[in-house]
């Protein structure tokens, strides 16, 4: 797999979402609600900039690798803006938080990372970007895709979703369906020898619509260490209680969670496509 210039390529995987509004989930009817996740053989998750996911699923992230699942990351852009500081660089920054990411990723068990080089904060879910997803999603061939939702764009009265995380979970919809599947679209994969694919689920995270939870209780504190990973983004202050209520309300909407249930979860809209 090919990873940003300049990137390691030791295999190592390696952001940007923190927010004092919690994720909610609109309640479902009966029918369209379960309970939890099965774990997913293949797993390839896209975010926008590195720690999306450890912010938002990466408590399912660790659960599954634990659990067996094969779990690959594509970064779109290196966080490159992410930064106050005005002795900083977007290349030294970009650099400190690929490695950042890396590290993340060894915790969480994460197999491999792919950083797509595009800067932060422009990106637009055009061609060019479907057509790398698309030819990422051949070369993982995952059986489940997770990314951001794009249709949340707001949420409460104090946040409004960095374009960016739209940006992202459009083209990897886009990307998962029709392109990575249908053979005459992006001809020119065909002849880098990377032959369609057909993902079976979607899982998106940071949204308004969850219909599927899964128990991360016995994850939390591998989540929180991901996190923390990211010290350009978190060292100045603990995420902790956070992200703990936020998992824990997560848990609250629940509308039928079984009695088992652990005390933290994260909850993603389904999609099932096989």
């Amino acid at each position: 797999m090919s990873e940003r210039p300049g990137s390691g390529s030791d295999g190592h995987a390696d952001t940007e979402i923190p927010t004092d509004q919690p994720i909610g989930d609109d309640v479902l009817p009966s029918e369209e609600r379960t309970e939890t996740a099965p774990t997913p053989k293949r797993v390839l998750v896209i975010q926008a900039h590195p720690d999306d996911v450890e912010f938002g699923s990466s408590g399912t992230i660790a659960r599954w690798a634990s659990e067996g699942a094969e779990i690959h990351y594509c970064s779109i852009t290196s966080g490159d803006k992410g930064s106050a500081d005005p002795e900083m660089t977007g290349v030294a920054l970009a650099t400190t938080r690929e490695r950042e990411q890396r590290a993340a990723c060894d915790i969480l068990g994460v197999t491999s990372v792919i950083f797509l080089g595009y800067l932060d904060a422009t990106l637009v879910p055009d061609l060019n970007l479907r057509r790398e997803l698309t030819r990422v999603i051949r070369r993982v061939k995952p059986d489940v895709l997770m990314c951001m939702d794009p249709t949340m764009r707001y949420t409460g009265k104090g946040y409004i979703n960095h374009p960016d995380h739209v940006a992202a979970g459009e083209a990897s919809l886009a990307a998962v369906f029709p392109s990575a599947r249908d053979r005459m679209t992006f001809p020119e994969l065909l002849d880098e020898g990377l032959e369609p694919h057909k993902v079976a689920e979607v899982y998106l995270f940071a949204g308004e619509h969850g219909d599927i939870w899964v128990d991360i209780s016995g994850h939390m504190e591998t989540k929180l260490a991901a996190l923390k990973a990211h010290a350009s983004q978190v060292a100045h202050w603990d995420p902790t209680e956070m992200i703990q209520t936020w998992a824990r309300e997560t848990t609250e909407r629940h509308p039928d969670k079984p009695a088992d249930f652990g005390e933290f979860s994260e909850s993603f809209k389904h999609i099932k496509l096989d």
